[in-house]
């Protein structure tokens, strides 16, 4: 228990704004191949180590149910989701307001915790929450990218690897959990009640400060 709190320690530090279609001309400069890997990089960087809110997302969907590729399909939904919602708001189509935002993103994860205390296993409803989350998590998204900008000539490009590069942080995630945690001790009778549980309430109790935090005094 104490190795698993170790390793969990690094997500449970504190917190984590929007407006649209942000386009930064000297950009440009570049080429299309250095767009694709910079926002690549960016977007795996806004989740490892930037995105301690997405993080602690991620790892509630995958202490429900440690089966790798139904955490993976949940992640895959998760990135769908937030796909289209920074699409729509990068490209100015919708414009939720930060201070609306960044509380339901926290909200969002209070909820899986909870879910993850009083549910031994994944509901049919699971895959729709998620879904819905990754809605609001992809315009949280869309703030910090419109703060970086975009290159006129390449802003699709950079959207896509930005969401790559996102994908590509969340699986690190997932394979870093289930290497670490559920591959040596999800078979153990104990794995719920000595891990999934406390790390869920230790979760839940963050994102709890981060939804009143983000409510009152942002």
């Amino acid at each position: 228990m104490k190795k698993v709190c170790l390793l969990l320690l690094p997500l449970l530090v504190a917190a984590s704004s929007l407006s649209a279609h942000v386009i930064q001309y000297e950009l440009d400069k570049m080429s299309a191949n250095t767009v694709f890997w910079k926002y690549t990089l960016i977007g795996f960087q806004h989740i490892i180590p930037l995105g301690f809110d997405h993080i602690l997302f991620i790892t509630c969907v995958f202490f429900l149910n440690s089966n790798i590729r139904q955490v993976i399909l949940q992640a895959s939904m998760f990135t769908l989701a937030h796909s289209i919602t920074l699409g729509l708001a990068m490209y100015g189509i919708i414009r939720p307001p930060a201070n609306i935002i960044e509380p339901l993103i926290a909200l969002s994860i209070v909820v899986l915790a909870v879910e993850n205390i009083y549910t031994k296993k994944v509901k049919p409803w699971r895959l729709v929450m998620v879904f819905l989350f990754g809605m609001v998590h992809g315009m949280g998204f869309a703030g910090a990218l419109s703060q970086l900008g975009m290159p006129q000539y390449a802003f699709a490009t950079a959207l896509i690897s930005f969401n790559v590069g996102v994908e590509l942080g969340q699986l690190a995630i997932i394979l870093t959990l289930w290497f670490f945690v559920a591959r040596l001790f999800s078979g153990r009778i104990w794995y719920r009640s000595r891990i999934v549980i406390p790390v869920s309430i230790l979760i839940g109790i963050v994102a709890t400060y981060w939804t009143v935090e983000r409510i009152f005094f942002v």
